[in-house]
């Protein structure tokens, strides 16, 4: 398929730099948006200072482009008026993208119901997909449950709870079920959906093999770490309340933490499977994603 350049919005962050250093094996020819300074270009991969909430910045940006991946999200820029600022991003997207006559987008965004007792980001994430989907180009939505990687916030906060609290009182959104999903799987679903016309227009479901509830994730975590844990679940204690203590232990920023903790009283499980018939992977159970995201931690931190 002959295709013109690929623009990674997001592109430094957890799933952008993985995202642009897959696109770059393909030998596409690859845009990355930053919101500081460009960086240097080279023949394979190209830099260009765009912010969202900077309407007059991005014309330069998807000048030429044919495909966007649209990974932006708000939360950490405050937790205050998180919402509003995905909104404008997605309206001045559209706006710009319309009028640069982009083709496709591809936009990962949450795992949830619908309804009125979403959280305040899967909310955000629903209203985004809204948002871009109501474009003149045609628009592809996967939407993740939790993604299991180093350096992920999700993965962070399990993490963080794991080793440092052996003993939990928690609320009873450890009895939620969610389908965890590994970075680099998520990832192939990215690229497969460029690589495969069939996923232009739709929207699916993507999640790991295994169905879990927070208590399994993290004991699980926990036996792969060498790390006893008990977890006595108390009614009393709200999603709100419990984002509180653990923004305090987690090093993951609290305008993100809190509304992720926060949306874990939603269950967050595929409901359709269509994407492995289209795009058929050896999903990662999660188990091995985990002992994948510590060993990618320890590389990094040389140890």
């Amino acid at each position: 398929m002959n295709l013109k350049k690929v623009l990674v919005t997001g592109a430094g962050g957890f799933i952008g730099r993985r995202l642009t250093k897959a696109l770059l094996a393909e030998n596409l020819q690859v845009r990355c948006m930053v919101r500081k300074s460009a960086g240097p270009s080279d023949n394979t991969i190209e830099t260009v200072r765009g912010d969202l909430l900077e309407p007059a910045t991005l014309s330069a940006v998807m000048d030429g482009i044919d495909t966007v991946y649209y990974l932006v999200h708000a939360m950490a820029g405050g937790r205050a008026g998180f919402e509003r600022r995905d909104r404008e991003a997605a309206e001045n997207f559209v706006r710009a993208a319309e009028k640069a006559g982009i083709r496709r987008v591809i936009y990962l965004g949450g795992l949830g119901e619908t309804g009125d007792d979403l959280s305040e980001h899967l909310k955000s994430r629903l209203e985004v997909a809204d948002i871009l989907r109501a474009g003149k180009f045609a628009t592809t939505f996967l939407r993740a449950a939790i993604i299991i990687g180093a350096g992920g916030a999700s993965f962070e906060m399990v993490k963080a709870l794991v080793e440092r609290l052996p003993v939990m009182i928690t609320p009873l959104w450890v009895t939620t079920r969610c389908q965890p999903i590994a970075v680099e799987d998520v990832i192939s679903y990215l690229v497969g959906c460029l690589n495969d016309e069939r996923t232009t227009g739709g929207t699916f479901d993507i999640g790991g093999p295994d169905v879990l509830t927070y208590k399994e994730m993290m004991e699980r975590f926990g036996r792969i770490c060498g790390r006893s844990l008990y977890i006595l679940p108390v009614p009393v204690l709200t999603p709100r309340l419990s984002s509180y203590w653990v923004g305090l232990i987690s090093p993951v920023a609290p305008s993100v933490s809190m509304p992720l903790i926060e949306g874990l009283k939603n269950e967050v499980v595929c409901r359709e499977h269509a994407i492995r018939s289209l795009i058929p992977l050896q999903l990662t159970s999660y188990d091995e994603a985990v002992r994948q995201a510590l060993a990618e931690e320890n590389l990094t931190l040389g140890y």
